[in-house]
């Protein structure tokens, strides 16, 4: 069982960056895939970025090179690197977490990101 607790969503104009967080503060997250979803209200949610196991073959998949997903599993941590943000960049972000043995996922409570002027 994982739980999780974001921060670093706001307000943001175009061009500038910012750093989500996302702190498992129960269960450990170094065995399974993590990474961030985003969803705007009334539309599918799309893969933002994750990032597999240490020692997993699968490959680091992400919606756009201005964002990177990394992990620090001696802080339980999951981060979401955004820059060069956009209008369109605007929703709710999600952290997660795959278990590949159960195929249980575990969600953080979600953050939101906006970009305007």
């Amino acid at each position: 069982q994982v739980e999780f607790v974001e921060s670093g969503g706001g307000l943001v104009q175009p061009g500038e960056s910012l750093r989500l967080s996302c702190v498992a503060s129960k269960g450990t997250i170094e065995m399974y895939t993590v990474g961030w979803y985003r969803q705007v209200p009334g539309k599918q949610r799309d893969l933002v970025a994750s990032r597999p196991p240490k020692m997993s073959p699968n490959r680091v998949s992400f919606l756009t090179d201005r964002f990177t997903a990394s992990r620090d599993n001696s802080k339980n941590t999951v981060y979401l690197q955004m820059n060069n943000l956009k209008p369109e960049d605007t929703a709710n972000y999600h952290c997660y977490a795959l278990d590949h043995t159960t195929l249980a996922e575990y969600w953080g409570q979600g953050t939101k990101v906006t970009v305007s002027e």
